[in-house]
């Protein structure tokens, strides 16, 4: 475990810095130089921050917060639902890593959550919108049920790895990505 990894506070204030950045950037100015490439392969991995997203190929955590090779242990499947799969992405992440952050990262105009509210999916997908209708309900605007699916997810990883909310350990949070301007709105 990486004991001089970045506190929690720490790695979200760098999250929102890169995100700043993203703003207005033409290009990632990340660094996935070969050099970078080559260290991290005979060193290994020390990202600053997990982030748990939805596969939408329009969401790109290392370019939303400017990141480089080796700085986000990023896990997606769509709609940024949890299952012991993401879970144990997770525990791997924190307890070897030793990342002090993970944050669920929905978006908005998701396509799975729209299946959850808008249609009865059938074969494996039926999983996925299952899961997302535990969390919205009847919920019927998309930016809500966006909100209320992260919320449900951070809650889920809050259980399963019996997160308290204590200052310099880790902390769960959520995040919404507006797709519109590249804006990424945090929830807690």
């Amino acid at each position: 475990m990486n004991k001089d990894n970045l506190t929690a506070s720490e790695a979200l204030e760098k999250l929102k810095q890169g995100n700043k950045r993203y703003l207005k950037a033409t290009s990632n100015p990340g660094d996935i130089s070969p050099d970078l490439r080559k260290s991290t392969c005979e060193n290994g991995q020390s990202p600053y921050a997990i982030i748990v997203t939805c596969s939408d190929s329009r969401v790109i955590p290392e370019s939303i917060f400017t990141a480089g090779i080796g700085e986000l242990f990023v896990i997606r499947v769509a709609g940024n639902v949890m299952d012991n799969h993401q879970i144990g992405s997770v525990e791997y992440a924190t307890d070897h890593l030793g990342c002090n952050l993970v944050v669920v990262m929905g978006h908005d105009h998701c396509g799975a959550v729209d299946a959850a509210i808008n249609h009865e999916p059938a074969g494996y997908i039926k999983y996925i919108t299952d899961e997302i209708r535990k969390a919205i309900g009847d919920e019927k605007d998309d930016l809500r049920a966006c909100c209320l699916n992260v919320k449900r997810s951070v809650s889920v990883i809050k259980e399963s790895l019996n997160v308290k909310d204590e200052e310099n350990k880790l902390k769960v949070c959520g995040a919404i990505y507006h797709i519109n301007d590249g804006a990424v709105e945090f929830l807690d």
